[in-house]
């Protein structure tokens, strides 16, 4: 838009005979609010009312798996035993996340894994992180050690995977 159509606008806005007939124009959004952001462990839409349509998970072996946000269903977080995400589409799938500071904020935004990125399906991506990646992050910020996925057709043999892998998540 150019400076006169700008002000030309900014003019008829002013005008009380014109209030609430203009149509409203959107902001640009900020490189704060728009785009993808990341630290070691996870990407995140930026924009707080982006949606991802599947997650992403990267494993260290170079393999990655997608998962629809729409096949996600509930999901557990335990400090002590990690991150459970439950997918079901053709078959249930369990994710198991395990790492440290899973729910911890990132130092330059309020973006964590659980409340503000899975919950509100801003997150793109997870990755298994290398024994280096994990002492450089240290305590400030999220890591994740470990990813396992396992699929399953029946509920007791999910029930017998979480009693082996993480029983705090069995009810």
């Amino acid at each position: 838009m150019t400076d006169d159509r700008k002000h030309h606008q900014d003019g008829a806005r002013n005008n009380g005979h014109l209030a609430g007939h203009l149509p409203r124009v959107r902001a640009k959004e900020s490189d704060d609010e728009a785009g993808e952001g990341s630290c070691a462990a996870f990407g995140y839409l930026r924009g707080i009312r982006d949606r991802a349509e599947a997650i992403e998970v990267r494993f260290q072996s170079g393999n990655s798996i997608w998962f629809p946000y729409t096949w996600l269903g509930n999901w557990q977080f335990n400090p002590s035993d990690g991150l459970l995400l439950k997918f079901s589409g053709d078959v249930v799938y369990l994710v198991l996340i395990r790492g440290s500071n899973l729910d911890q904020p990132l130092a330059d935004t309020n973006t964590n894994l659980t409340t503000s990125g899975l919950q509100r399906h801003r997150i793109v991506w997870i990755r298994e992180m290398t024994d280096e990646e994990i002492r450089q992050v240290g305590e400030t910020g999220p890591t994740i050690d470990s990813i396992q996925i396992e699929q399953f057709e029946t509920q007791e043999s999910l029930n017998e995977w979480l009693q082996k892998k993480a029983p705090s998540f069995l009810h």
